[in-house]
């Protein structure tokens, strides 16, 4: 059996109802780059499954996670330092929100808790001018929406890293680090129903925030922009479709 092009490094899995209901975090990532479960390696470093060897003829998304990068936790800070061997090896990597935040820390940036407590819901994201150049963002609307849900932040970029996007909030939602590895801090996977299943979740911790959970509901929605850089990212670095496994 060949072993899959594509590396679901997991970093964390939502909460038992969610789950139960619409899958796992493997299960998202699978269906928004239309690639079966059985394609993909999935790793759950959360677990401590140990990680393959970084091979730059593979790629690896790194995931969100319930946890927060400033505790540093063991199996962490072990993807951290494999984060940077990768790196060192031109592997292609993808980090989404922990897995952004966590890059970030990997590669000498700092991360910290945001002033207003969280960013959630559907928000838009707007471009930097350097974005026009890059193979994943070009041709994108100035402005998207995308899925947000998090309390940590990337607050200092590591040497050499570049912003292509950024939100009201968060000035550093999109970030480059040269030809093979970028990171986001929305999530490109999430499906419509779990995103609102999770902020319905939240309700009364949004309420004890002030924060009005109909009006965050109300702007749910469809992110075909933030879902086609995550395919754009396969395509990008696995032209032949290797994605396919064996």
């Amino acid at each position: 059996m060949a072993q899959s092009a594509v590396i679901i490094i997991q970093t964390g899995t939502p909460p038992a109802a969610i789950r139960q209901q619409y899958g796992d975090l493997p299960q998202w990532f699978s269906q928004a780059i239309g690639r079966p479960l059985s394609a993909l390696q999935v790793v759950r470093v959360f677990e401590g499954e140990a990680l393959p060897a970084p091979d730059p003829a593979r790629l690896a998304v790194i995931t969100g996670s319930w946890d927060m990068v400033t505790d540093r936790l063991p199996w962490s800070e072990a993807t951290a330092e494999w984060i940077r061997q990768a790196m060192a090896a031109e592997m292609p990597l993808l980090g989404v929100c922990y897995g952004h935040q966590l890059m970030a820390h990997a590669l000498g940036g700092e991360v910290g808790y945001l002033d207003c407590i969280r960013e959630t819901g559907c928000l838009p994201v707007s471009l930097t001018p350097s974005a026009a150049a890059d193979p994943l963002l070009e041709n994108l609307p100035a402005t998207f929406p995308v899925h947000l849900t998090h309390m940590q932040s990337v607050t200092r970029l590591p040497a050499g890293a570049e912003v292509l996007g950024r939100s009201a909030i968060d000035p550093h939602q999109i970030i480059r680090y040269g030809k093979y590895a970028v990171s986001t801090q929305f999530h490109p996977e999430f499906p419509v129903a779990a995103a609102r299943a999770m902020i319905e979740r939240n309700r009364t911790v949004f309420s004890q925030e002030g924060r009005d959970t109909d009006a965050i509901l109300a702007q749910i929605t469809e992110t075909p922009e933030a879902t086609g850089i995550l395919q754009r990212f396969i395509e990008h670095h696995l032209p032949d479709g290797r994605a396919e496994g064996c």
